[in-house]
């Protein structure tokens, strides 16, 4: 059941639950060690913009991370990735962090966000079909995994090939 969530900016005494939460979600430390990875990138990271959705107790629960990518020769964010502790899942707390990190986004005066995931949960905060803007990707995915959002109606998204942040790998 959907509850209301408190969500805040990652602090560094947050870092270990934080990687918890990645590797409670997925099935691999693979994402837990990007966002190690992403942290340590000083291209990539953007204070700010690692955000918690938090329990009563002011645990992490869920997570959502932004960090600078390029679509083309536009700066522009990466949500990537995002997380839940899978006996949270389903109440709110990725949707919270997510939504928190885009206002923080938004705050911060970033205009494009681009995300790779799960075409029936995205479009929820204003994600569309990457390709309809011109947008792409130099590896090979399916075309409704890739979506763009832009923060600010008044700069439309560019076309362009996306180009992550080094730990990335693509």
């Amino acid at each position: 059941m959907p509850q209301h969530w408190t969500t805040r900016v990652e602090t560094a005494a947050d870092v270990p639950a934080v990687r918890d939460v990645v590797l409670d979600a997925f099935p691999t430390a693979e994402e837990a060690d990007l966002v190690d990875a992403l942290r340590a990138d000083p291209d990539a990271w953007i204070e700010g913009l690692s955000l918690v959705a938090v329990d009563g107790d002011d645990r992490p629960v869920g997570y959502a991370l932004l960090t600078r990518c390029h679509i083309g020769g536009s700066p522009a964010l990466c949500l990537a990735p995002c997380a839940v502790r899978p006996e949270r899942q389903r109440e709110g707390a990725g949707s919270a962090a997510v939504r928190a990190a885009l206002d923080a986004a938004r705050r911060a005066g970033e205009a494009h966000v681009v995300v790779l995931g799960h075409p029936e949960y995205y479009p929820r905060f204003g994600f569309g079909r990457a390709s309809a803007h011109g947008i792409g990707l130099s590896i090979e995915v399916p075309d409704e995994a890739l979506m763009a959002l832009t923060l600010d109606p008044g700069r439309p998204l560019p076309a362009g090939t996306v180009r992550y942040a080094a730990p990335f790998g693509i």
